[in-house]
């Protein structure tokens, strides 16, 4: 058996609202421990490890290039830096 990647919903919108609500009110670590115990329940369902690796696979494959962050420079101040002997008035 294969993963099935192409829509196979009766109601995706329904499902997306459903697990939109499941989160609300969740903390973001209650958020994370729900997802988990999620998908073990649907991997238990599904029972192939075959088609388990397959949309482990898909899910690693299809996540976003990680954001790279550029350095920045230092701001220039429009006033000189003070010496340090001289800011001991």
């Amino acid at each position: 058996m294969d993963l099935i990647t192409t829509p196979h919903f009766a109601s995706a919108d329904d499902f997306y609202e459903a697990l939109i609500e499941t989160h609300r009110d969740l903390s973001v670590e209650e958020s994370h421990a729900l997802n988990a115990r999620l998908v073990l329940l649907l991997a238990n369902h599904i029972g192939t490890i075959d088609v388990l690796r397959q949309a482990l696979a898909a899910a690693r494959d299809s996540a976003p290039a990680p954001v790279q962050v550029q350095p920045q420079t230092p701001q220039t101040s429009s006033q000189a830096p003070v010496p340090a002997h001289a800011a001991k008035r």
